[in-house]
């Protein structure tokens, strides 16, 4: 038995030799974290030493599978860190695509779920617990600058933080910009329908009575932060923004197609121009959920079949694949990769 089933990893190692020497090393941990009450899935991409066994990673109905090495050693030298943040409802292992295509450019990727608010949890009142979300991934550069498989990889000096949508507004927190639940509550009144109120308004959410939005969420260990379509720019806190980490990027998603509640440039919520010595970047043709994985063959229609977001639908004339492509570039350079 321990035979063949040598003999199977052989021959799936074989079967993608033109990747072998392009695939990431990944792998999964269980993360223990004082604030929460029980663990915390994490995963961590990263330059691979040498090949293991090719695996594929974030597969399911939806979106297509990134592949990664399963656990090899850390390739030699001082990687940049970069901790990630997933959107309300999503996961850190639908992310492939960015995880791998950073790790292409130099980087390790740490990223975890966020309890109350990944796949099939996704709750409003735990969701807008931004200082929740944003200390998961303080106590994950907690666990891994310790690790002594890969604490000894990492350019301790040069640590980012990705975040799209509501994960847009967690590592926002994580570079120092502060929010107002009575400010979002008020926004609320005015344009209900919003995309970062309509949920929340579905479990009764009044922001104000969380202090978890509100909190100081500040990592000091984070030096860079590159933040894509962030929920809740209107009710950001403006005595905040002179403590927030310089050259934050900002990207919106689409021009004619943008999720309006996410719009940080001039004709939105005007975040890009508050924030100090801000990099700011439209993309288009796109929309928000543009940054999702790429979809398998049929999965628009059984969405549309289950009245679900149509998180496969984009704007006429847009090449997913080629929008995620010019995303990894720009994060890369916000980051300093």
């Amino acid at each position: 038995m321990k035979r063949l089933a040598f003999l199977s990893l052989i021959a799936l190692t074989a079967a993608v030799p033109a990747a072998a020497d392009m695939l990431p090393g990944y792998d999964r941990f269980d993360l223990q974290a004082d604030h929460r009450a029980r663990p915390i899935a994490a995963s961590i991409w990263y330059p691979a030493a040498n090949a293991t066994y090719p695996a594929p990673v974030g597969d399911g109905p939806i979106f297509e599978p990134g592949f990664a090495f399963i656990g090899p050693a850390v390739a030699a030298g001082k990687h940049p860190l970069v901790v990630l943040s997933h959107g309300s409802g999503g996961n850190a292992d639908a992310l492939a695509w960015l995880s791998s295509g950073l790790v292409a450019q130099g980087a390790i990727v740490l990223a975890v779920n966020h309890p109350g608010s990944t796949s099939g949890d996704s709750s409003p009142r735990r969701s807008v617990d931004l200082s929740a979300r944003a200390t998961d991934l303080s106590a994950a550069l907690d666990m891994i600058l310790t690790d002594p498989a890969f604490a000894p990889f990492i350019d301790q000096k040069h640590i980012g933080v990705v975040g799209f949508s509501l994960g847009g507004a967690t590592a926002l927190g994580l570079a120092g910009v502060r929010f107002e639940g009575a400010k979002q509550d008020e926004n609320c009144t005015t344009g209900p329908e919003a995309a970062d109120c309509a949920f929340f308004h579905l479990g009764g959410v009044q922001f104000s009575d969380h202090p978890g939005f509100d909190k100081n969420a500040r990592d000091a260990r984070i030096t860079k932060a590159v933040v894509i379509d962030p929920g809740f720019g209107r009710a950001a806190d403006p005595a905040s923004f002179k403590d927030a980490i310089p050259g934050i990027t900002l990207i919106n998603l689409g021009q004619e197609d943008r999720l309006n509640a996410a719009d940080v440039g001039p004709n939105g919520n005007q975040l890009a121009s508050h924030l100090p010595d801000t990099t700011y970047v439209e993309i288009a043709p796109a929309n928000h959920f543009t940054f999702l994985g790429t979809c398998k063959e049929g999965a628009a229609q059984m969405l549309e079949d289950y009245g679900d977001d149509p998180i496969c639908t984009d704007p006429k004339g847009t090449n997913r694949a080629a929008v995620h492509i010019e995303l990894i570039n720009t994060i890369a350079s916000g980051l300093g990769l």
